[in-house]
């Protein structure tokens, strides 16, 4: 196949696919992004926090419109802000 019929293929799929599945997608691979971030030894906290504060402004201001799994995006973003917690309560003082 080429490039165009790659990138036409694509554009379908995202026209006939709806925004709230796209974004939910998104949204779990931001979060397990963070929680890869986080089981780095030592853990990466500031990307960590950049994966979860991206996902959580969007869960914010997508609410209700991200559709019948926004509870999902909800209560997985809580599980990784408090591995977050966890990680920075027990990381090394930084200089």
């Amino acid at each position: 196949m080429s490039d165009d019929t790659d990138s036409s293929n694509e554009i379908a799929w995202i026209r006939s696919t709806p925004i709230d599945v796209i974004l939910g997608n998104h949204l779990f691979h931001m979060i397990q992004l963070a929680a890869v971030h986080l089981a780095d030894s030592p853990p990466n906290l500031p990307a960590a926090q950049l994966a979860i504060d991206v996902v959580s402004a969007m869960v914010q201001a997508g609410g209700e419109r991200l559709g019948e799994h926004v509870g999902l995006y909800r209560n997985a973003l809580a599980e990784v802000q408090q591995v977050y917690v966890r990680a920075a309560g027990s990381a090394p003082e930084q200089p």
